[in-house]
């Protein structure tokens, strides 16, 4: 979670400027495409339903020409299926600043117990933030994903056994 597309140095969430929230994913072109990408994200927002701020815009920032080129056709084929105008902005990427510590893995952090499993895992905040097993209990809490897909991802952490039962006890709570 963070901040980008605007021109004001290290936004803040009360010093906003003209940037919007966003989220920047790090991903292997091996394993998915930034097509694929692309699918994902059309299906997870509203193309179709205008922004109320700059701040709460949808937006795809692109890094080369061909992400534009990419993002920019997607738009169309949006465009074309639903008959409407597509707000969703393609935008060139400049630079993504991280957001607050306490906007970090939002869904998480609504959990107290499960999120002290994981900060017991990764005790430095940043290695939690970026650590993907917490970005799959985030989803999970978030409501995307299953319990025995989360649970195979809790097992690939190699947890000692008792703090890997603890975990999943929690996830099956809630």
């Amino acid at each position: 979670m963070g901040y980008a597309g605007g021109t004001k140095e290290n936004p803040t969430y009360h010093r906003l400027g003209d940037h919007t929230e966003t989220i920047q994913i790090d991903y292997d072109p091996k394993q998915i495409s930034f097509g694929k990408l692309l699918d994902l994200f059309w299906t997870s927002h509203q193309p179709q339903s205008r922004p109320f701020s700059a701040q709460y815009k949808a937006a795809v920032f692109y890094h080369d020409e061909e992400q534009r080129r990419l993002a920019e056709k997607s738009r169309e084929e949006i465009a074309k299926q639903s008959g409407g105008k597509v707000y969703t902005e393609i935008l060139p990427y400049r630079h993504f600043y991280m957001a607050e510590g306490y906007h970090q893995k939002y869904r998480l952090r609504r959990h107290p117990e499960i999120l002290k499993a994981i900060e017991a895992i990764y005790p430095d905040h940043e290695d939690m933030v970026h650590s993907t097993a917490a970005a799959r209990l985030n989803g999970y809490l978030a409501g995307y994903g299953s319990l025995e897909n989360t649970k195979a991802h809790v097992e690939k952490l190699g947890l000692p056994s008792e703090r890997e039962a603890k975990l999943l006890k929690l996830l099956k709570k809630r």
